[in-house]
């Protein structure tokens, strides 16, 4: 009796896999669109691929770029997702666009290059920000539980902070996060950044 093997993931419709891309943008058949924040294209990102984070994406801009088909990457690809359903109206227009599935961390995986900054923070400004929020409220709560219940008043003013994020897009603490010294862009040096496969700097 034959053992049932697990099919290999297959891209489903509206993405592409990681090597199928880069062998279009390699041949010039299509143009790769970053939609992650410019600190985390910054740490790293696939070569020639153009910035353009998803809060800043309109059809009307990855219109401007004049391919006919356009890549769309993320982290892991939920992003790019979104991205490329915001891009729909496109395909109306002849231009077809597709997510890399498993965004750059499945390109990494299979094996394909990018170009990697090793003196920047590993953690983003937008997962800064998530770890600090969460933990302000831990610990506001907890002292407000079993201390002084006026220290409730810390994970009241992180909530109301994350409303005011989510209603004008604007968000305090990220930007004062991305003032940090360690968020900042560090001098520039021979072999700063590298190339490999895997994804790890060579130096």
């Amino acid at each position: 009796m034959t053992t049932p093997t697990t099919p290999s993931p297959v891209a489903a419709p509206g993405e592409i896999e990681p090597r199928e891309a880069q062998a279009l943008v390699a041949r010039g058949e299509a143009i790769l669109i970053d939609v992650r924040e410019p600190d985390e294209h910054a740490r790293e990102h696939i070569a020639g691929a153009t910035l353009m984070p998803l809060g800043n994406l309109s059809p009307e801009k990855v219109r401007a770029l004049g391919a006919r088909r356009v890549l769309i990457h993320c982290k892991s690809g939920r992003r790019g997702g979104d991205a490329t359903a915001r891009c729909a109206p496109l395909l109306g227009s002849g231009i077809e666009v597709r997510n890399v599935r498993g965004g750059i961390e499945a390109w990494r995986v299979a094996g394909l290059p990018t170009v990697v900054d090793a003196a920047r923070p590993r953690l983003g400004v937008m997962q800064q920000t998530q770890l600090t929020i969460g933990i302000g409220v831990a610990t506001g709560t907890a002292l407000g539980a079993f201390v002084n219940p006026w220290f409730l008043a810390i994970p009241a003013f992180m909530g109301c902070g994350l409303m005011v994020a989510g209603a004008t897009g604007f968000c305090g603490l990220s930007t004062v996060l991305a003032k940090m010294p360690w968020n900042k862009p560090p001098a520039t040096k021979p072999g700063g950044q590298c190339g490999t496969g895997a994804g790890t700097c060579c130096g």
